[in-house]
C-alpha cells in the first residue's frame, strides 16, 4: 500500500518525504537513521511510519 499521508499519532505530513527516503535508503546504501534526521523526521512516531512501511501495492493490485 501507499505510505500514509500523515503520521497516525501526531498528524505531521510525512508522505512528501517518502520518495527521497525510498531512493536514498531502499535503493541506495545510506543509513536510514541519518536520512530520517536530514528529512526532519525527528519524532519516534513519524520515523515509525517509514521504518515499518511495507510496500504491498504489487501484491494487492492483481485482486482489484
Amino acid at each position: 500500500m501507499m505510505v500514509p499521508v500523515r503520521c497516525f499519532t501526531c498528524g505531521k505530513v510525512v508522505a512528501e518525504h517518502w520518495p527521497e527516503y525510498e531512493q536514498r535508503v531502499l535503493e541506495g546504501d545510506e543509513d536510514a537513521a541519518a536520512v530520517l534526521d536530514e528529512l526532519g523526521l525527528n519524532r519516534h512516531c513519524c520515523r515509525r511510519m517509514f521504518v515499518s512501511h511495507k510496500d504491498l501495492v504489487d501484491i494487492v493490485a492483481p485482486y482489484q
